[in-house]
């Protein structure tokens, strides 16, 4: 590889979200690489630092294998106060959290950590405040039925049927959806990556 050459970047994440955010500005993976690691929460850990922790979790996971390129790293929690809301791997989940989630406020936290080639290790913390509006049982059937909760932290996506459900929101919108670019275009100038 050439001096001249921008050392590679791995994307350890597999959301096809983070990579369409990715591309808005402008940059795009050389290999996607999903970090493998526990995302269960800890006894009494909260959502930030649980977003933290498991963002650079996946890079660290990913990186001895990867020497000399970047890594970056990305987990989005939903939480409820000091409750973290789980990935919605089944209907009767996706219920549960929108049921907890109708009518009240909750925060979205997402945790980005950036591994540069020399080893230095950058991570941010993103919150977004958000308000739902109180789901009918219309809407929540629905919702459910589109089947578009699948696989999202909290049992809902704001960029799809949901964001009709947003009465308010204070903070990063693509931070919701799973990547905040703002912040990450920041960590990726600040490492060399891109020039800013």
């Amino acid at each position: 590889m050439s001096n001249a050459k921008t050392p590679a970047l791995i994307l350890a994440s597999a959301s096809p979200r983070r990579r369409e955010l990715l591309a808005r500005i402008g940059v795009v993976p050389d290999y996607i690489i999903p970090a493998d690691i526990n995302e269960d929460p800890r006894k009494d850990e909260l959502p930030k630092p649980h977003a933290l922790r498991l963002a650079i979790g996946k890079a660290r996971e990913i990186a001895p294998a990867h020497k000399g390129a970047y890594i970056l790293s990305a987990d989005t929690v939903v939480g409820v106060g000091r409750r973290i809301l789980p990935k919605a791997e089944d209907e009767a989940t996706a219920k549960t959290c929108l049921d907890l989630l109708s009518g009240r406020a909750h925060r979205v936290f997402t945790g980005v950590c950036l591994i540069a080639p020399d080893g230095r290790e950058r991570a941010r913390v993103v919150e977004t405040r958000l308000k739902m509006k109180r789901l009918s049982a219309l809407e929540m059937r629905t919702y459910l039925d589109s089947g578009e909760w699948d696989g999202k932290a909290g049992g809902y996506g704001i960029q799809g049927l949901a964001g009709a459900f947003i009465a308010h929101l204070s903070g990063s919108y693509s931070n919701v959806v799973g990547l905040p670019v703002y912040e990450t275009r920041n960590l990726l100038i600040g490492a060399g990556y891109i020039h800013g």
